[in-house]
């Protein structure tokens, strides 16, 4: 809400909302609120992963039966909350019936991508940290999509990593900041995004750097001119409709500067990629 309070034109949604976790009438009059506030402006954003632990996650729901086998059952329920409310019917999202707040499928996996297909949603996958199955999602998203009230044909929103700079070191330099706290993660000890660092590469392992590698193929890295390369080519290759566009910057005017440098980086693209 702070969001789009603070702003007139943009689109502000959810990126997301763990479903398991929550009640979906809960969710529909949260969203319903935000969508009577500002009208045509929100999304909303669905995960199936719970996101934390099983005793988090029982103090958030309570009851433990709304798992993620549930999901699929959730988001139509979610979606019959969001429509109009028929005649007698029982249970109403005050406020949230008749907003159709626009729904999301997130994920990283073959299962969110057959689901927004079944239901006729828009597709985001986490390409940004999870891009292995990437491809093989997006063919399977548009193979099996079915027309729906929301959506007639598939749309995909990829997560996409921007470290731009006015130099590819200077890019380089400042992604070293999220390769340490992904590799802090992966070998189970989560910290807080830290400072760049001069060399980080050169002080891992082989197999170090080939996982990073991969969790952050998803990237454009460099000046203005090598992240116009990178994203086109991206681009080109997953057909993407919107890319979702995260900078894990530690500085925050260089992280600001990054942003703008990457829509500098999208203005140079041939139109049929952007």
């Amino acid at each position: 809400g702070h969001i789009a309070n603070g702003t007139s034109t943009i689109r502000v949604g959810s990126g997301g909302i763990m479903l398991p976790n929550h009640a979906p009438l809960v969710i529909a009059e949260q969203f319903g609120t935000l969508a009577s506030l500002y009208p045509g402006r929100i999304d909303l954003g669905l995960g199936r992963a719970p996101g934390t632990d099983q005793l988090t996650a029982h103090a958030l729901r309570r009851n433990l039966a709304g798992s993620a086998d549930n999901f699929p059952n959730d988001v139509v329920e979610l979606q019959h909350y969001l429509r109009e409310a028929s005649e007698g019917q029982a249970v109403v999202a005050t406020p949230g019936a008749g907003t159709n707040v626009p729904l999301w499928i997130l994920g990283s996996s073959l299962f969110g991508a057959q689901l927004a297909a079944a239901l006729g949603l828009p597709y985001a996958f986490a390409s940004h940290f999870a891009p292995q199955d990437m491809m093989q999602a997006i063919a399977l998203y548009r193979e099996r999509f079915k027309p729906s009230d929301q959506l007639q044909k598939p749309h995909v929103m990829l997560g996409y990593n921007v470290f731009v700079a006015d130099t590819d070191e200077e890019a380089r330099y400042l992604r070293s900041s999220a390769l340490q706290s992904m590799l802090s993660l992966r070998r189970g000890n989560p910290i807080q995004l830290p400072p760049p660092v001069e060399g980080l590469e050169a002080s891992l392992s082989a197999p170090e750097v080939a996982m990073l590698e991969m969790i952050t193929r998803c990237s454009a890295v460099g000046s203005v001119e090598s992240a116009a390369n990178q994203m086109g080519e991206f681009l080109m290759r997953t057909g993407a409709d919107e890319l979702m566009c995260v900078s894990s910057i530690y500085d925050h005017d260089k992280r600001v500067r990054s942003f703008g440098l990457a829509l500098e980086a999208r203005d140079l693209l041939p139109q049929k990629a952007a």
